[in-house]
């Protein structure tokens, strides 16, 4: 690691770590009025942000992206309009700081009390997508952590033009504004020194990219990481599956936007329905311009589709790309999701609630959907106002991760006097 890159890099958690403690003690209100004028800041300076992304955008072109990956790193004037509404109702969120979780009197007499406090300094290493830095700093304000972001370098404008705006927010509302810091170099040494710790002063690593990236954190980190793995996602077609709605679910899971994590990835075929409610599902995805990859009996019912290959089953394509399997029956597609699921979101399509009730207790993913699209598996659809990502481990959180988990706890223990025997 460069001795340079340490240097600024440990500067720069130093300062976050002295923002978080001035934010924690301050009231829920000023919390909510700083992500309020982060907001109002994007907002003002919104041609900028565009102008940023243009040029990110220009070079990402250059380089020769696909076009999966320029849809990711791309900025309309809607996406950030959406991505400032996010931040407005992050700004309405319960500030989750002071809860009580639990509460109980001790047999001794003590009165304790679970009650949530920020995690500390966040360091949210991401690629291609710069909504993320809008996000993670509204939820990190909002949990009252400090954040060190790290954008990949082909995002890398638009992400300082949005983190400069919310400085200015933040400075707006009279908050630190080293709760939000983004380094300006795109030296790969940075990510290092995150991983390193930064001498204790780092409290949770949060990977958003690739499998490749989430591996590089996972086993360098010194740090606790928030995991994030592949969205494998699954959609099985019971035998008791709504023909109309299987077509509609299973075309907006695909084709909603390809590029994001909660796509659906592979569909799973009942056989008993493969001559029935399979084609209708083909010729919608077909029509709208999928690639659909499928076994030799799908094919059989559907011969349009390229044939699959063994490297399709466990695959995120992030692109307008489908593997289809056929199954035969619920233990079948338990089986295939077992094997190749990234245990981030699974879907089942069924009219029988005992096939229902079987598949949602069985398979061990963040997030489970019955009858609806995988898009709902998404922080602002759970009512989290936005998201720093899903998690796919099992510690500390799962699922759509919003303010509240991105906090920790301690006890406060009151007494009148009691002592131990």
């Amino acid at each position: 690691m460069k001795p340079e890159i340490h240097k600024v890099m440990q500067t720069m958690a130093d300062r976050a770590c002295e923002a978080r403690r001035a934010a924690e003690i301050r009231p829920a209100e000023d919390r909510t009025r700083a992500i309020e004028t982060a907001a109002e800041a994007m907002h003002d300076q919104s041609g900028t942000i565009l102008a940023a992304n243009a040029e990110d955008l220009a070079r990402a072109r250059e380089r020769g992206r696909p076009a999966a990956f320029i849809d990711r790193l791309e900025l309309n004037q809607a996406r950030l309009d959406g991505v400032i509404a996010g931040i407005r109702a992050i700004a309405l969120q319960p500030d989750p700081l002071g809860e009580a979780i639990e509460q109980w009197s001790a047999p001794s007499g003590v009165d304790i009390r679970q009650t949530r406090i920020p995690i500390g300094v966040l360091a949210v290493i991401f690629e291609s997508r710069p909504n993320v830095a809008a996000d993670a700093a509204a939820l990190a304000i909002r949990s009252g952590n400090a954040v060190i972001l790290r954008g990949g370098s082909d995002s890398q404008a638009s992400s300082l033009a949005i983190v400069s705006a919310i400085r200015d927010g933040l400075a707006a509302a009279d908050m630190p504004v080293d709760l939000v810091q983004h380094p300006e170099t795109t030296d790969r040494d940075v990510v290092g020194a995150l991983l390193s710790g930064l001498n204790d002063r780092i409290d949770l690593v949060v990977p958003r990219g690739g499998r490749d990236l989430v591996a590089r954190v996972q086993a360098e980190a010194r740090v606790a990481v928030l995991g994030h793995l592949d969205g494998v996602c699954h959609g099985y077609v019971h035998a008791s599956a709504d023909a109309e709605m299987a077509r509609t679910i299973i075309r907006n899971s695909k084709m909603r936007r390809t590029g994001v994590c909660n796509a659906l990835e592979c569909l799973l075929v009942d056989r008993d329905c493969l001559d029935t409610v399979w084609p209708q599902i083909a010729r919608d995805l077909s029509a709208d311009g999928c690639e659909l990859r499928a076994d030799e009996a799908a094919r059989e019912a559907w011969p349009q589709a390229h044939a699959a290959s063994n490297d399709d089953w466990g695959r995120e394509y992030l692109d307008a790309i489908l593997a289809v399997r056929t199954v035969d029956g619920l233990d079948s597609a338990l089986d295939h999701i077992n094997r190749y699921g990234s245990g981030h979101t699974d879907l089942i399509i069924a009219s029988d609630e005992a096939a229902i009730r079987s598949f949602q207790g069985r398979v061990d993913s963040a997030v489970v959907l019955a009858n609806a699209s995988t898009g709902f598996s998404d922080g602002a659809e759970f009512g989290f106002g936005g998201e720093i990502g899903i998690a796919t481990s099992r510690l500390h959180a799962r699922g759509p991760v919003g303010a509240r988990q991105l906090t920790t706890f301690k006890y406060l223990v009151s007494g009148t006097g009691q002592i131990r025997g």
